[in-house]
């Protein structure tokens, strides 16, 4: 893997700061955007809960994951530091697990994630879309964290 792919990170921009409040803010509430959560994970250094919106993806065989489509974000760096965190939405909390994927196993999950989420974060994506091939999802693999959810 390289380093450049390895510590891909895209920051917000433009109206995502207010999109990201917003999400926060109806996952607080109860409401999920498309099924998504507020993931908290305690802070990699100050053991505080760090929150972020976040989409997770169920397969087809029941499996779950988080996908990290801005890349090494810091809830990713705090989700490997603290090996496990909670899904949130309203008073309802999920306690888990996550297991880092190796770059080799994502594609299906990459390819899934970007037909049920592509339309929200495609842009992340860098013209990579659900039909791209295999060769083409291994090749950005290290540059998108994903870890699976085990409750």
């Amino acid at each position: 893997m390289n380093d450049t792919a390895a510590n891909r990170h895209i920051g917000p921009s433009g109206l995502d700061p207010i999109v990201n409040r917003l999400a926060t803010r109806l996952s607080k509430l109860g409401i999920s955007v498309a099924g998504s959560r507020l993931l908290a994970v305690r802070g990699r250094t100050s053991g505080e809960w760090r929150t972020a919106t976040v989409n997770p993806l169920t397969t087809p065989d029941g499996s779950r994951y988080l996908v990290a489509p801005r890349g090494r974000t810091q809830w990713v760096r705090n989700l490997r530091v603290a090996g496990g965190g909670e899904l949130r939405l309203g008073r309802r909390t999920e306690v888990f697990t996550a297991v880092e994927v190796a770059d080799a196993d994502k594609i299906p999950v990459l390819r899934l994630y970007l037909q049920k989420w592509g339309w929200e974060v495609g842009r992340f994506f860098e013209g990579v879309t659900k039909d791209a091939t295999d060769a083409e999802l291994a090749a950005i693999a290290p540059g998108f964290p994903v870890f699976r959810i085990e409750s």
